[in-house]
């Protein structure tokens, strides 16, 4: 993982009243790194008055990139190069930070739950995400009309705080079988694989190899080797009053439309169609595979080896040792 202090070189998209809408960055420089950007740290902090500023050209960030080069220095009217910096982690003040942040979980520099998300929402423009770019939510039955009567396209793909992972970031190692379904700000590791019905907020993502086909919610890590089901649910601390950050361990499964509300530990299963909440009333079984006594579901919380069932006659809970190993399919996960 990397530090701080950082700055970011970045595309903002500006509306009416000089409004950011979005921000890009395509290169982040580290005080203390070593890569090709952070030998420029310096030069870019000394063209900075403030936590962000706007330049009027690229002349002085001594960049060795030439194709970036060339494309900063010739920005539609409605771009603006920026530099924004962190110097600590913080809370959010504004929206070229907010992109900042969520650029640098997906870039992978940084975990989820690691950095400070606070003002987030409070700082994202809701935007109509087009394939025109992102645009503003006012006067845009205007651009509609005008596009149907000019004949050009214009597709709204989306309205929402929120861009998509890959108008930004292409992950490298990773499969997405349909983008719209992965937020900007999910930090997916090499060998993902992220199916139709597989969503990943930000904040979230996975740490490893992994099939997704269910829920990532926000603050959701899923260990390496682990299979989310289609139609899976894992719950998020967004809303509801839940507070508790789930996790999934290493090489777990869970089944189909099943749900899950309890940090899940290495090596477990929870059966199709089951919904875990920490408040569940479980019947924990022993090494013998014998009942021994009837927990909440949180008190099993990060426990290994576990293999979550409905008893289909009674329709209690179990929890019994699991004697399998899930192990995911390396030729679909070669990406």
């Amino acid at each position: 993982m990397k530090e701080f202090p950082l700055i970011g070189l970045g595309i903002a998209t500006k509306g009416t009243s000089s409004k950011t809408l979005d921000t890009f960055f395509p290169c982040i420089s580290f005080k203390n790194g070593e890569d090709e950007y952070s030998q420029s740290y310096e030069k870019w902090d000394a063209l900075m008055s403030e936590g962000v500023t706007e330049l009027n050209d690229a002349t002085h960030l001594d960049l060795q990139n030439e194709d970036l080069q060339n494309t900063i220095s010739s920005l539609d009217e409605n771009k603006t190069l920026v530099l924004c910096r962190i110097l600590e982690n913080k809370p959010i003040e504004s929206t070229e930070e907010a992109y900042l942040k969520l650029h640098l979980i997906s870039y992978k520099y940084f975990a989820p739950n690691s950095l400070n998300l606070e003002n987030l929402f409070d700082s994202l423009v809701n935007v109509a995400w087009t394939n025109q770019g992102p645009m503003e939510i006012e006067g845009i039955d205007k651009k509609i009309l005008l596009s149907k009567t000019n004949n050009a396209l214009l597709e709204i793909k989306s309205v929402d705080k929120f861009p998509c992972l890959t108008d930004y970031i292409i992950p490298p190692g990773v499969r997405i079988a349909d983008a719209s379904r992965v937020r900007l700000g999910a930090y997916l590791s090499e060998g993902t694989t992220v199916m139709h019905e597989g969503f990943v907020n930000f904040n979230a993502g996975t740490l490893g190899s992994a099939m997704i086909e269910g829920r990532i919610s926000a603050g959701v890590v899923v260990g390496k080797n682990s299979d989310l089901g289609g139609g899976c649910s894992t719950m998020g601390t967004l809303s509801g009053g839940n507070n508790v950050k789930i996790s999934i361990g290493e090489n777990c499964l869970l089944g189909a439309n099943s749900g899950l509300g309890i940090p899940l530990g290495d090596n477990c299963i929870i059966e199709a169609g089951l919904y875990i909440t920490g408040g569940s009333q479980v019947t924990k079984f022993n090494s013998k595979n014998e009942p021994e006594s009837v927990v909440k579901a949180s008190d099993l919380a990060g426990q290994d080896n576990l293999l979550f069932i409905r008893n289909s006659q009674s329709g209690a809970i179990e929890a019994k040792n699991n004697p399998k190993s899930v192990a995911l399919n390396e030729t679909l996960h070669k990406n």
